[in-house]
């Protein structure tokens, strides 16, 4: 037994000396970090990431079987929760997982805000921290659409629109996108690249920065009342903590985080079996405008506050609010980047994430009920063009209030004036005939919902009267050319 002992360890020592193991070890896993850092506030990261190396094994596996085709995405799924064994169990996984993985990294965000991670030297730490939590959320959705159900189509139609309103680069990035005028093939296929190859191949390059960072700055000590942060000082006093309370993250500091992961892959895997996946909730149709979906829960507060705001403000929000919001997550080390870190000594911090982390509850629980159909309707007080409606007879100005009224200004624009999501309908007189315009209110075609059952015939007979109008006054309408034309 001595002689064999001897020989594996002359093995490893030997493997060690041309690999390098020990000082991978201790540049790793087994890097210093304070003792006081080995608590149960620290788990929320390393939990984390547990949950993304189950969303890539478990994707990996939905893959073999989802076909990212708008006419077979639904039927892959239907036929993964009712035929494939364990089908409906795989993707129960994979959709818990998203939801315990969002809710980690913002409880992670929050516990590092207010303890003051975020402070010198720490600066990109946080900085690459916020860029992996908008490729989490923005990996979160694209997998919601994926499903390619009633709730994933109108998702994506209210991301198109909400594109469209972008200035000057609006139109092109909303083409950019999509894959092209309408929400169909192409951009399920190109929601499936990013889901299943981009974003996640830039969260595995930021998680390596960020573990870079951690390891190069070390793990933020746990605050005490009274020590802030001096740049001048900060570092050797950091250095002084670890040659007095120093102890290895694995396996000395790591026990915790070991049982918090755990208790989270079991929660998940509970979750998973009692309440099975979410969706899907019936194949994509544009042609039922009456439908009431919701998104996925950490998206329901931000439903809920477009649905629930005036509609006049909309734009303005998406446009210009949000950005700004996403700006100042970036710039809070730079706004607050020394003294106190204790949350006892930083009252505005711990109101402020009161008062968001209340907010956002309140517009989530209001949001599994708050009323929506398709009143995309920041276009809606945009009136019609006077060019479009002088000279018009009455049963064609009828039809220019409802092409206000009924909302088709928030797809369709006016000489550029108006929603990107559908066709300019300042010249759609010469592209469809006046038949060949009533099929396309009736029926709807491509992304346009259908609208027999919502219009009267005298209202289909007004809209089209003043749609027919809408042409060059030197270029003709359009007209069935089978038919000889009539001379003037």
């Amino acid at each position: 037994m001595g002689r064999m002992q001897d020989t594996g360890r002359s093995l490893a020592n030997w493997l060690d000396e041309r690999l390098q193991f020990s000082r991978l070890y201790a540049s790793t896993a087994g890097h210093t970090i304070p003792s006081s850092s080995a608590s149960w506030w620290y788990v929320l990261g390393s939990a984390t990431l547990v949950c993304f190396v189950l969303q890539v094994v478990t994707g990996i596996c939905l893959s073999f079987t989802y076909i990212p085709a708008p006419d077979q995405a639904y039927q892959s799924l239907e036929y993964l929760n009712y035929t494939q064994p364990f089908g409906w169990f795989l993707r129960a996984l994979h959709d818990w997982g998203s939801q315990f993985m969002i809710a980690l990294i913002t409880l992670h965000m929050i516990q590092v805000f207010l303890f003051g991670a975020y402070k010198y030297p720490r600066e990109l730490t946080w900085i690459v921290g916020c860029v992996l939590f908008l490729c989490t959320v923005a990996m979160a959705f694209t997998g919601q659409t994926l499903r390619f159900d009633q709730d994933a189509y109108w998702a994506l139609q209210i991301v198109m629109s909400v594109i469209g309103r972008i200035p000057f680069v609006g139109a092109e990035l909303l083409y950019l996108v999509q894959g092209g005028p309408i929400v169909g093939s192409e951009t399920l296929s190109r929601f499936y690249s990013l889901h299943v190859f981009v974003i996640p191949g830039l969260i595995i390059a930021l998680l390596t920065v960020h573990l870079r960072l951690v390891l190069a700055r070390g793990i933020n000590e746990y605050p005490v009342p009274g020590e802030g942060v001096d740049p001048a000082t900060y570092e050797d006093d950091y250095e002084g903590l670890l040659k007095k309370t120093g102890i290895r993250f694995f396996p000395d500091g790591a026990d915790k985080d070991v049982i918090f992961s755990s208790l989270v892959i079991t929660g998940i895997l509970c979750c998973a079996a009692i309440f099975g996946p979410n969706g899907p909730n019936g194949p994509a149709d544009p042609a039922l405008i009456h439908t009431v979906p919701r998104p996925d829960f950490y998206f329901l507060s931000l439903f809920a506050a477009f649905a629930l705001m005036p509609p006049y403000m909309e734009s303005f929000v998406i446009v210009y609010v949000l950005p700004v919001l996403v700006v100042l997550l970036f710039l809070v080390p730079f706004i607050s980047n020394r003294g106190e870190k204790h949350p006892s000594r930083r009252p505005g911090s711990v109101i402020l994430t009161v008062m968001v982390m209340t907010t956002l509850v309140v517009l989530a629980v209001l949001g599994l009920t708050s009323p929506w159909s398709p009143h995309m309707n920041a276009w809606s007080g945009v009136p019609v063009q006077p060019e479009f409606v002088k000279g018009r007879t009455p049963l064609e100005l009828v039809g220019a209030s409802l092409l206000q009224e009924k909302q088709c200004r928030n797809c369709h624009s006016l000489a550029g004036t108006g929603g990107k999501r559908g066709p300019d309908l300042a010249g759609v007189a010469t592209r469809l005939t006046y038949n060949q315009l009533v099929r396309q209110v009736l029926q709807g075609d491509g992304n346009m919902p259908a609208y027999g059952k919502h219009l009267k015939p005298t209202e289909v007979s007004a809209l089209v009267a003043f749609l027919h109008t809408l042409h060059p006054k030197l270029e003709p309408p359009a007209r069935n050319s089978a038919q000889p034309a009539v001379p003037r």
